[in-house]
């Protein structure tokens, strides 16, 4: 699908690099199911029903999860009629539109392809910016239905929940009953091998996430032309998402990687493991593209 979004070759280039190196991982983790399970079709139907629901039902889990829900354009007139300015701008397929009723200030798009795309924003975040922000916000979110990475991410995040399930299962089901010594240091290996995995998967999806959310702002700023907007938005709501109580955060923060800003308190402990880049690195990017633009203007 070609829109006017401006064409990222480094997202491109990282997101084919991810995929192809998870699905090393992958190949070499149905093996493991095969060993864990002694059957590869009983593996298979494991690891494929996950990926198939995680890939065609991403949109309903986040939306259900979030207490999104679909709005008509009678029911939210500017938010649908910011959209479709955007995607007339853009000459891209207008996704579904929702509202989650929630204050956390933050915005998300989720859903396999721009055909099956949804863009959702919170009550929080409607309240507190104006429309300039706002369609800042979803111009950003646009971005990530056009290119796609929406789906690269949520296959990307399939593995480190698969690896998870396999270790839980590992340290409370399998060694628990298994009192012989050789299959005891077979679950152990089996775990190990898990976790190095969801370790790998983790530092690999974080790494894209963080890039590509610097993709998305740029994206969204050129498409508006109004970098200044997305800056102030992003402002806004990390300052605000500070004064959310700490049990609504960590109630959204398994949806970080889509979220337009992360729903943390306070810097996290390593940019390594952030799954975005630091609110001074975003504002000095968008601070650099306004320059930009003011010199082609």
């Amino acid at each position: 699908m070609k829109t006017r979004f401006a064409p990222d070759r480094g997202l491109s280039r990282r997101m084919l690099l991810t995929s192809f190196l998870l699905g090393l991982l992958y190949v070499g983790f149905v093996a493991l199911l095969i060993a864990l399970t002694r059957s590869a079709v009983l593996a298979v139907v494991i690891a494929g029903g996950m990926l198939f629901v995680q890939y065609w039902f991403s949109d309903r889990i986040a939306l259900f999860a979030m207490r999104g829900q679909i709005v008509t354009p009678e029911e939210a007139p500017q938010l649908h009629g910011a959209i479709d300015r955007l995607c007339a701008l853009a000459d891209m397929p207008k996704p579904r539109v929702a509202i989650a009723d929630v204050d956390l200030p933050n915005a998300f798009a989720t859903g396999r392809n721009p055909k099956n795309a949804v863009v959702c924003v919170t009550t929080g975040i409607m309240r507190r910016l104006d429309q300039d922000e706002l369609e800042g916000v979803l111009s950003h979110e646009l971005s990530h239905v056009a290119h796609r990475d929406v789906a690269v991410m949520t296959i990307a995040s399939f593995l480190g929940v698969l690896a998870g399930l396999i270790t839980r299962f590992g340290l409370y089901g399998g060694l628990g009953r298994n009192r012989d010594q050789n299959a005891a240091l077979v679950v152990l290996t089996i775990v190990g091998v898990s976790l190095a995995v969801y370790a790998i998967s983790f530092l690999l999806t974080r790494a894209l996430s963080r890039y590509r959310e610097l993709a998305a702002d740029r994206a969204g700023a050129m498409l508006t032309g109004r970098p200044s907007t997305l800056a102030s938005a992003l402002t806004k709501i990390s300052g605000d998402i500070a004064r959310i109580p700490s049990r609504d955060l960590r109630s959204a923060q398994a949806f970080n990687a889509f979220f337009f800003a992360p729903a943390i308190s306070g810097k996290s402990v390593s940019s390594l493991f952030s799954t975005h880049p630091s609110l001074e690195t975003r504002l000095d990017r968008l601070g650099a593209l306004s320059r930009e633009l003011g010199e082609q203007a």
